[in-house]
């Protein structure tokens, strides 16, 4: 194994979520660091109950946390369970980043996300910009929980001294994601429909809205890297987006996602069905300030994600849920 790049103190790294898309690119870059990496699978700790996470955390010795852990969906999910999804994830961070302190963790790294931010700010969205507007209505459950735990983070550290801190991704795709047919978000949504309609021989395949906003992706396994790269940023921010600063229209993605799959037929677009946020790309000045910056562009990291779909499906390992 190669030299750590992370700091010596950062010996024992605890990735909560390991099992979803996110925590498992984690888990994977972080075997290129001299460190042990620990997990806890939802049957064996429930990050909602606060007695457990606390008792986890107390038995550990965890040196850092990446928290990678949540409720996630897309449109149809968000709206339909705004309560889990705004308690269940407030619950889980609320009571992680308290144990983590109480447990004197020397570095808790926070994931939210960029649906954080006011629907109708400036574009591209730079980090000032949060509270400074109503959120998307769709995701505001979620968007509020991701508010509060970056807020707890920040206010922690200002008030205790600890480096509690946060990345804010944009819209993430890769292997490992989930494949809901109504649940999953745009892309992984994108790839199994046109995947099943070339197989079906369908004619046509009707996207969501009017195909017209403008959405910005990162490869999962990008993200885990600039993940690495904060936890040994010596005085980050109390919260930085992570992405590219390149975006393009739902219809081109679904244009590049037939051409990977190789769907050959017409693709049309439902008005009647919800856009939401109607564009929505990052500013990544500040991330690219400390030192990084992504590698993999959107055709590539198609590319490999078909690939990885359609390993996980031989496998019956495809996510669904």
């Amino acid at each position: 194994m190669s030299e750590s790049t992370l700091p010596p103190e950062l010996k024992r790294i605890y990735v909560a979520g390991h099992r979803g898309m996110v925590g498992g690119a984690v888990c994977r870059r972080l075997e290129r660091e001299d460190v042990q990496v620990v997990t806890a699978s939802r049957n064996d700790l429930d990050l909602t109950d606060a007695a457990a996470v606390e008792d986890f955390f107390s038995r550990q010795s965890i040196d850092a946390v990446v928290f990678a852990a949540a409720k996630v969906g897309g449109i149809v999910a968000n709206n339909t369970y705004p309560v889990e999804f705004l308690s269940d994830n407030v619950l889980m961070a609320t009571h992680s980043i308290k144990a983590a302190y109480h447990s004197k963790v020397k570095r808790f790294l926070f994931l939210g996300s960029t649906c954080i931010y006011p629907r109708d700010c400036p574009q591209p969205i730079v980090e000032d910009s949060l509270l400074t507007g109503p959120l998307e209505p769709t995701n505001e459950a979620y968007a509020l929980a991701k508010i509060a735990g970056l807020k707890l983070c920040q206010y922690y550290r200002r008030q205790y001294g600890v480096m509690f801190h946060s990345a804010m991704p944009t819209n993430l795709y890769g292997p490992g994601d989930n494949y809901h047919p109504e649940h999953s978000h745009v892309l992984p949504a994108l790839i199994r429909r046109f995947h099943e309609a070339k197989l079906d021989g369908t004619e046509t395949v009707t996207i969501w809205g009017t195909g017209s906003p403008r959405r910005e992706f990162l490869y999962v396994d990008d993200l885990a890297d600039a993940l690495v790269h904060l936890l040994g940023v010596n005085d980050p921010p109390d919260w930085v987006n992570v992405g590219t600063g390149v975006d393009q229209t739902i219809l081109d993605l679904a244009k590049l996602v037939a051409e990977t799959v190789g769907f050959e037929g017409k693709i049309e677009t439902d008005p009647s069905r919800p856009d939401g946020t109607p564009v929505k790309c990052t500013n990544v000045d500040r991330l690219q300030a400390s030192g990084w910056r992504h590698r993999v562009d959107l055709a590539e990291g198609l590319r490999r994600t078909y690939e990885a779909f359609l390993a996980e499906q031989s496998a019956g390992q495809l996510r669904a849920v």
